[in-house]
């Protein structure tokens, strides 16, 4: 689809509605109850199925945005596929403080490991799906908290709906959008206060606000343009479907911060 044929109203008119919901997850509370390393670990024991539940979102965009059968056609438009294969490549193939090629997900388990953070529920989650468990089957395996389980139930609730447009809603303005301003409330001084133990999670914290602001961010952004085009109807339900995962997000955000409370006592 031509972008030139989109009514910038369409995209303004998104974003303008979906800015309350945006700041609720930005200015969440719990951003202030991580005060120290436990309280620190308890959200990366909770946020790391996040990490991981964004991948098939990702990896549903390119299976329905591109060609990843064989034999090979080529699918839609070659400005959308060059996006998503371009957000692909520094998502599942990005580079680690060394500079060996790592996914998002394999850097935030070693960032766990270095702050003391207890993989293991997510790596029974990994366990489970290779030996052919379903995704809540898997996660109940994992022991994921509830908090956890209804956010990765919403994520592949929109993958499950087939539509592409939708998916990418919830990829760009569920997401990628608002990694880097989510992010930065947790970068502001853990550095600072822990430069022992999280070298590798604020390598990773600021890996992601480089990447998605100066590049991800824009090229979802323009994604979602050319799957909705000048339909009315597709933005009004990319619009719904963002801010239910937004939604999603404060849902979660709430679910860590409760986890936390005790250790304010």
């Amino acid at each position: 689809m031509n972008p030139d044929n989109v009514n910038p109203d369409f995209s303004a008119a998104l974003q303008a509605e979906l800015q309350p919901a945006r700041q609720r997850m930005v200015s969440h509370p719990m951003y202030g109850r991580i005060q120290t390393l436990a309280d620190l670990r308890t959200f990366m024991e909770y946020h790391v199925f996040a990490v991981w539940d964004f991948m098939s979102l990702l990896k549903a965009l390119q299976r329905d945005l591109t060609c990843t059968t064989l034999p090979w056609v080529p699918v839609g438009s070659p400005a959308t596929r060059r996006l998503i294969n371009e957000i692909v490549l520094e998502e599942e193939t990005d580079v680690d403080p060394e500079g060996q090629a790592t996914s998002h997900f394999e850097l935030y388990l070693r960032a766990m490991r270095e702050a003391g953070a207890d993989p293991a529920p997510a790596e029974r989650l990994l366990a489970a799906l290779a030996e052919g468990a379903s995704v809540p089957a898997a996660l109940a395996a994992a022991e994921a908290p509830v908090a956890v389980q209804e956010f990765v139930k919403h994520t592949f609730s929109v993958v499950a709906s087939g539509q592409p447009h939708l998916v990418a809603a919830a990829f760009t303005f569920g997401r990628e959008d608002v990694i880097p301003d989510m992010f930065r409330n947790l970068v502001a001084d853990l550095g600072a206060r822990f430069p022992d133990q999280l070298s590798t999670f604020i390598y990773y914290l600021n890996r992601h606000i480089e990447l998605d602001e100066d590049n991800h961010a824009p090229l979802a952004q323009q994604m979602v343009r050319d799957l909705c085009g000048s339909d009315s109807a597709r933005w009004q339900q990319a619009t719904e479907v963002a801010a239910q995962g937004m939604a999603a997000r404060v849902a979660l955000w709430d679910g860590i911060a409760a986890a936390l409370a005790p250790q304010l006592v």
